[in-house]
């Protein structure tokens, strides 16, 4: 690993769409947010929807009919790959914090090495959002002759330090609950307290304040749903975190929270050669998409902005496209009508 550790017996998971064709140079990869599983869209193996149902398959923007598209689970994640919550072969118990310092770049030496073991050299574009967007920038980084496309989405070359202490502020939410027991809880049990509280902080960073206010205003939730105690829920916007807080808690280990969450603060492009310039120039990928959205404060557009400026030398083509959803950081995910036409467009001339 990119700190110095060694881990051994590592799993990855993965989903594919479509198939590779004769010469198995029509790969593409995606990395994910935070959050997901490999599950990107539906398939024949399981037809329930995917975090990119839109976006993936047969006649959609990453077209499985032209495109053997892999979605990785990322390193230190819990859906599949492994992570904190895993066994450690050396001991018989999970790793928790055990578990070595992860990096953005170890998450990209994932997917190459599912790229390996699936008997491919080369891709047609690697592509991501958020800390996915972050990972597939490593990737044509550190493996720069594998992909000829990038494509990068509400991803930085860098955390600024708003987000750093946005994401610090998350950690020590989880740390601070008396459950997480210095990351030693049961399994199947631990912080809930305080991953309700990061993930509501969380879902307060990836929308936008003009969404909100559209889509609830000052709506008051109906009487019967009050609980009655002197601070119980009044408006709709906190009923809305309250769910999602609830849904995601049953769904994702506190530890591998925890450690995806510093991986994203640790990247930085200038580790690759002192400066974001010399990093960027190890970008392999000769044709990039970089899109930002208007609305996200967590990655602000100027980030994005900064991104496709230093990738576009070396006889690269770069695009940038600043589009105007109001979903803040979490557009990728919900607003197609806007996303589904450049990200298209990209996979036509890929």
């Amino acid at each position: 690993m990119r700190r110095g550790s060694v881990l051994e017996g590592v799993s990855i998971a993965y989903e594919t769409w479509g198939e590779p064709n004769e010469a198995r140079d029509n790969g593409v990869m995606l990395f994910t947010g935070l959050s997901p599983s490999a599950h990107a869209a539906s398939s024949p193996q399981d037809q329930s929807p995917g975090w990119w149902e839109e976006m993936v398959g047969p006649g959609r923007p990453i077209d499985s009919n032209r495109f053997y598209v892999i979605c990785i689970n990322s390193l230190g994640s819990c859906f599949g790959s492994t992570g904190p919550a895993s066994t450690n072969p050396k001991t018989g118990e999970p790793y928790r914090l055990d578990f070595p310092i992860l990096t953005i770049e170890d998450i990209a030496h994932g997917g190459y090495e599912t790229l390996k073991a699936l008997g491919l050299e080369s891709l047609r574009a690697v592509a991501g959002s958020s800390m996915g967007g972050m990972t597939a920038l490593a990737f044509t980084m550190v493996y720069p002759q594998v992909s000829s496309g990038l494509l990068d989405i509400s991803a930085a070359a860098r955390a600024r330090p708003f987000a750093i202490a946005l994401r610090s502020l998350q950690r020590e939410m989880i740390r601070k609950d008396s459950k997480w027991q210095e990351g030693n809880y049961p399994p199947g049990d631990g912080p809930i307290a305080g991953m309700r509280l990061a993930r509501k902080l969380g879902m307060i960073t990836y929308r936008s304040a003009e969404e909100w206010l559209h889509r609830f205003g000052r709506e008051r939730i109906p009487e019967e749903r009050r609980s009655g105690d002197a601070f119980c829920i009044d408006f709709e916007i906190e009923s809305y975190l309250e769910a999602h807080a609830n849904k995601f808690i049953g769904q994702f280990d506190a530890n591998c929270y925890l450690y995806l969450s510093r991986a994203m603060d640790l990247f930085d492009v200038a580790d690759h050669g002192g400066s974001l310039a010399s990093g960027l120039d190890k970008v392999g990928a000769k044709k990039i998409l970089v899109v930002g959205v208007e609305s996200d404060f967590l990655f602000p557009v100027a980030q994005q902005q900064e991104l496709a400026q230093g990738l576009d030398r070396n006889g690269r083509s770069v695009q940038f496209a600043r589009l105007g959803s109001i979903q803040g950081h979490d557009s990728f995910l919900v607003d197609m009508d806007s996303f589904r036409p450049v990200v298209a467009d990209f996979f036509n001339t890929v």
